[in-house]
């Protein structure tokens, strides 16, 4: 019987925080991604992003279960979000945001997998945004982390404190290089947006 493994409890740092900041070291992850641009809240190539990710995700599971007898829980979504602008990023112009969504693959993944997983899911369902989905990876090394509880539109006072816990410690980033980072640990169609959790990630330099 495939063991099962769960990557949010195997790296516990960096997927549970608190309201108080805290530096975590982000080793290199396989993801599976999707860039865009645009709100994520009226954009159809956000959405469009989220209904081929998870497909695919799950079906990686199920091929991994099946071939190589590993089994796994598929983590939840994550993105980074910049501009090529960052006055558009802190003002809040949300048509130019720039973002890549993805969901953390354990090491074992392989291409061959993936490639797999594709073929099944263009045969199945055939996502619109199935040709732009990527397996690649996310090498963040020293990141602050702070998690806010509340909607996504209330996130700014969770994101000073992590910005002044930052540059209290010494570090900097440059919101290009090094981009904002939120991982989604709750689903926004099932929890009241006054309950949703997200951990909000900085990488710094």
């Amino acid at each position: 019987m495939a063991t099962k493994i769960d990557l949010k409890k195997e790296l516990k740092e960096l997927y549970s925080a608190t309201k108080k900041p805290k530096l975590v070291e982000v080793p290199k992850q396989k993801i599976i991604s999707i860039d865009g641009q645009g709100d994520p809240n009226t954009s159809d190539s956000f959405r469009q992003a989220m209904e081929t990710l998870f497909p695919v995700a799950f079906t990686m599971k199920f091929l991994s279960k099946k071939e190589l007898e590993r089994d796994y829980v598929v983590m939840v979504s994550e993105c980074l979000w910049w501009a090529e602008n960052m006055n558009d990023f802190t003002l809040g112009n949300k048509d130019d945001w720039l973002w890549r969504s993805f969901i953390v693959q354990p090491d074992f993944i392989t291409q061959g997998i993936f490639d797999t997983a594709i073929g099944q899911v263009r045969k199945k369902k055939d996502p619109p945004a199935l040709d732009k989905l990527q397996f690649t990876t996310i090498n963040e090394g020293l990141s602050a982390q702070i998690m806010h509880i509340g909607p996504y539109s209330e996130e700014a006072p969770s994101i000073k404190k992590l910005h002044q816990y930052i540059h209290d410690n010494g570090y900097t980033f440059d919101g290009l290089k090094e981009k904002h980072h939120e991982i989604y640990l709750s689903d926004m169609r099932r929890i009241a947006p006054e309950k949703l959790r997200t951990i909000i990630r900085q990488p710094v330099s």
